[in-house]
């Protein structure tokens, strides 16, 4: 079982006969789903420019839009459910110790039964105040501008924004670099800091690039899989046999 600690550190103690699959996801495993990927082609996401409604600088200067633009997501969230994508990744948990390092802040792998999920940008059915980024709440309903925590600070999504750190990065490459097989799928790997971190993986561990328009080439050791997450995990399946 992979166990995070409160410091992001990552303890390991399955036992080694079964093989650890990581699984790097993206926006795209959850868009056929019905969910949006985070940026359509034009550089807007849902008619906002990105900027305006996903950095700091952004909630500062328009802070109900932001918390609005982040409570029709969570709205959303609710009214799709996992496709199959997901559910075979859960489904992998009864042959492998699977942990899935995933750059979307939806449920979806988690509510399709993956129990071994890292947020590399946060939750968005979770919220923090604005203070101290390690608070964390449930936050299964809207936040608006007022909505304090404890201690007094306002509440803002639980979401890592342009321009913040990603507290969880460090743990993200302690489980790459324990990987027996790493797998990719719903993701470009052009954003950084998490196209780095298949760098993490063992030397020689077999690496499946699941995308419908790969921009990465073939080695002795990537197999690339020019598929949906949908279709390509069916493929994947059957390669695994």
């Amino acid at each position: 079982m992979l166990i995070l600690k409160s410091n992001n550190k990552v303890e390991f103690s399955f036992t080694r006969q079964m093989k650890h699959l990581v699984a790097l996801t993206g926006a795209g495993m959850s868009a056929e789903s019905g969910l949006k990927t985070f940026r359509d082609a034009d550089g807007l996401w849902e008619g906002h420019d990105v900027m305006a409604v996903a950095s700091p600088e952004g909630f500062r200067t328009n802070p109900e839009l932001v918390l609005e633009f982040y409570n029709q997501r969570r709205r959303q969230l609710k009214e799709v459910k996992p496709n199959s994508a997901h559910y075979a990744l859960a489904a992998l948990e009864k042959n492998y110790k699977v942990s899935i390092v995933t750059q979307n802040v939806d449920d979806l792998h988690e509510r399709a039964g993956s129990s071994n999920v890292v947020h590399l940008h946060g939750e968005l059915l979770k919220s923090r105040n604005i203070i101290d980024d390690t608070s964390e709440f449930e936050c299964m309903s809207d936040i608006k501008l007022g909505d304090l925590c404890p201690n007094g600070h306002q509440l803002r999504p639980h979401i890592v924004w342009f321009g913040e750190a990603v507290p969880m990065i460090e743990a993200a490459m302690e489980i790459c670099a324990n990987a027996d097989l790493l797998l990719i799928v719903g993701t470009s790997m052009q954003v950084y800091p998490a196209a780095g971190l298949i760098h993490y993986a063992p030397q020689n561990t077999p690496i499946y690039f699941i995308d419908p328009k790969p921009s990465i080439q073939p080695t002795n050791n990537l197999i690339i899989i020019s598929k949906t997450a949908t279709e390509g995990m069916k493929t994947f399946m059957e390669l695994l046999g």
